[in-house]
């Protein structure tokens, strides 16, 4: 998907298939528990957990070459998801920020990238995390002569994974591995040693699905 043409095309499908930036969040229509048998799939440990909106980006990257996303590896010391794959996000401030204004807000303060090289394009289905989070994922252009500064405290590393690479169902894996008793499903896109799962993983298969399925 290279070339002015493609280039073009695939923003053309995103505007037309994702939903519009502003608008009320969605309940969770997909999240951990699908591929778990439903909330009944849920560990007990977290049955009762509190729900929290929080809200992520897919920065997509369309110079310089083929288009890619930009994601994190989380750092090793944070108390959840440590050394985890992730979308820049988090939590959504209780003061009336919206959820593309925590998106923006959180690629900034968690990579560097300034609000003003970021054009969100829309948002897609919304997602619920077995840990309590209600993510609503955008996906945003990032714009020429930004600059990654990682916080350390939150972030290890920052790299760029193909778009095609993700977008494509060959690698959408199945997984599974035991945790809190339980052997829980999820999906993963492994990738040149980077091992994408989980709540990214899902958010990406939705993402697919909205546009090409």
């Amino acid at each position: 998907m290279t070339g002015k043409g493609g280039i073009d095309a695939l923003l053309d499908r995103l505007r037309d298939r994702l939903d519009p930036v502003e608008g009320p969040t969605t309940q969770p229509c997909l999240g951990d528990a699908d591929l778990n048998g439903g909330p009944a799939g849920v560990p007990a440990a977290f049955a009762d957990v509190e729900i929290r909106d929080a809200a992520v980006i897919a920065p997509l990257i369309l110079h310089d070459g083929p288009p890619r996303l930009l994601l994190t590896e989380r750092a090793s010391h944070l108390p959840r998801h440590a050394g985890q794959i992730s979308f820049p996000g988090g939590r959504i401030d209780a003061g009336g920020e919206t959820a593309a204004e925590a998106a923006v807000r959180e690629l900034e303060e968690e990579v560097g990238i300034a609000a003003s090289h970021v054009e969100l394009i829309g948002r897609f289905d919304s997602y619920a995390t077995v840990t309590g989070y209600h993510v609503t994922p955008f996906v945003g252009v990032i714009k020429p002569g930004y600059a990654i500064m990682p916080d350390p405290g939150e972030v290890a590393d920052v790299f760029e994974t193909p778009f095609d690479f993700l977008m494509d169902p060959a690698n959408h894996q199945r997984h599974s591995r035991e945790w809190q008793g339980h052997v829980r499903h999820f999906y993963a896109m492994p990738w040149e040693g980077r091992y994408i799962w989980g709540a990214t993983a899902g958010m990406l298969k939705s993402l697919h699905d909205r546009l090409y399925g």
